[in-house]
């Protein structure tokens, strides 16, 4: 009998794999999930240097230990960043990809109006070397803004948070360096794997327009805005983010 499929599950930037419970336990019936800490989060140790290919790297390795060849993947803003690294480097590894809350490129640049300025990145680096746990709950506020459940999934982000350990500051600081300075744009024609990118319309941190500009640019992907979402579009509407997503798991042909 051939048994569920697998899925790996990457979480954001000053996040906790605690924020997708209530997704795994939605999808848990179709699915086998593993919800993977990135380095420098809850017990997963860190790495040097703190890149993303380094991480998508460790990442390849920890699964390639285990015993599916396969898994799906979806990851979430940095999470989704880090997909897609993976995907480009351990391209047999990964069948199909979710991107939520997805960007090639966090920070404005030439041609790239779809992000944060440069001087909100350097605010938050500064914020996060002074107060960081200001900043945190600063970024929290950020995340359901916009959310028609902007209450609940701010809680929910708090508590998965807060309620444990926090990320090692090296990662937090690496982290967001990270999303200061990655530009994916060009490696994007090279990741091939079936992909859905999910926005919720009211996205305060990724705009629609960037996840929309990433599923075009990528070779084999199609864009989905969640109404009344902000940027986490799971939290808010959970059964119909997971519904939608084992749809395009279980899709056999291109999208």
């Amino acid at each position: 009998m051939i048994g569920k499929p697998h899925l790996v599950l990457l979480h954001g930037w000053a996040s906790h794999t605690e924020i997708f419970r209530p997704l795994a336990r939605a999808l848990g019936k179709n699915f086998r999930v593993t919800v993977m800490p990135l380095p420098g989060y809850g017990d997963a140790p860190a790495c040097e240097p703190y890149t993303l290919e380094r991480i998508a790297g460790q990442l390849a390795a920890s699964f390639a230990k285990s015993a599916p060849k396969t898994c799906h993947v979806l990851g979430w803003s940095l999470g989704a960043q880090v997909a897609l690294m993976w995907a480009k480097r351990a391209p047999a590894q990964i069948e199909r990809l979710a991107l939520v809350a997805a960007t090639p490129c966090f920070v404005q640049r030439e041609r790239w109006p779809h992000g944060v300025t440069p001087a909100l990145m350097r605010q938050f680096a500064t914020q996060l070397k002074r107060d960081g746990g200001s900043l945190l709950r600063r970024f929290v506020a950020l995340q359901s803004q916009g959310d028609v459940q902007a209450v609940r999934v701010a809680h929910q982000l708090r508590t998965a948070l807060f309620t444990h350990e926090l990320p090692a500051s090296a990662a937090l600081e690496a982290g967001l360096e990270i999303l200061r300075a990655t530009d994916l744009r060009a490696d994007l024609a090279s990741i091939t794997q079936p992909t859905l990118v999910i926005n919720g319309e009211a996205d305060a941190v990724t705009p629609c327009a960037a996840g929309e500009a990433l599923s075009r640019a990528l070779p084999n992907a199609r864009f989905e805005a969640i109404a009344g979402a902000g940027h986490a579009p799971f939290l808010s509407r959970t059964d119909a983010f997971a519904a939608m997503l084992s749809r395009f798991f279980d899709e056999t042909t291109a999208v």
